[in-house]
């Protein structure tokens, strides 16, 4: 995709994507056990995670509850502070449609109005494939991700982050099949944050638009 590009705007992607939502059933949420129930109305905790195309992760956020919004965490992480200060550079960071389109962000369009941004869209999505893989292959190795715990939520925390470390370990030693869950099929959870965001602090999605598909 950055191949050719007439933008100024450097195509460095890191893939971003919350882990959909982890089905946690906690041995006790306390209090505020509520704020850790879903929009489909079980408890969860909402993950972010940042990955590369060789299925790394570079990034985890395993503390928020189920009901908050993939953008608050983002807004919220230490992640963002190091986007907006600049740290890598004029790249971009691809994520899905529960994020805002930013100068720093870009998103696919929710509803695409005409043909270059359905090319737009299939670009994005092609990118993003490699984020998709690695997800499974994360929750096919460690299916806890999926079927949930029932351990403290403290504890539930640390083992998500866990399994984020050994997967990285994995990769690195080349492990990146695992095998298959024998008469096992995993839960697909959908992203239930779909909205499309617009915010005045520059729109890299637009810019790639006109700069480069529009040229196509």
């Amino acid at each position: 995709m950055a191949h050719g590009t007439q933008t100024n705007t450097r195509l460095d992607w890191l893939l971003m994507k919350p882990l959909n939502r982890l089905s946690s059933n906690f041995k006790s949420c306390g209090p505020n056990a509520e704020y850790y129930r879903n929009r489909k109305g079980y408890f969860s905790l909402n993950i972010q995670t940042v990955s590369c195309p060789d299925l790394k992760i570079m990034d985890v956020v395993a503390r928020w509850p189920g009901s908050c919004h993939d953008y608050t965490i983002l807004k919220k992480s230490r992640f963002f502070n190091r986007l907006n200060s600049g740290e890598w550079g004029n790249s971009l960071k691809v994520a899905d449609s529960g994020y805002a389109n930013s100068l720093r962000i870009v998103t696919p369009f929710i509803n695409p109005r005409n043909d270059i941004e359905e090319l737009y869209n299939e670009s994005i999505i092609r990118t993003r494939n490699p984020v998709e893989r690695s997800y499974g292959v994360l929750k096919r190795r460690f299916p806890i991700l999926s079927f949930g715990s029932r351990l403290k939520l403290q504890t539930t925390q640390a083992v998500i982050v866990a399994c984020c470390v050994l997967h990285n370990i994995a990769i690195d030693n080349k492990d990146t099949d695992p095998p298959a869950l024998l008469d096992i099929v995993l839960p697909d959870i959908k992203n239930m944050n779909i909205i499309e965001h617009h915010i005045d602090e520059g729109n890299a999605r637009q810019q790639l638009i006109d700069e480069y598909f529009s040229h196509l």
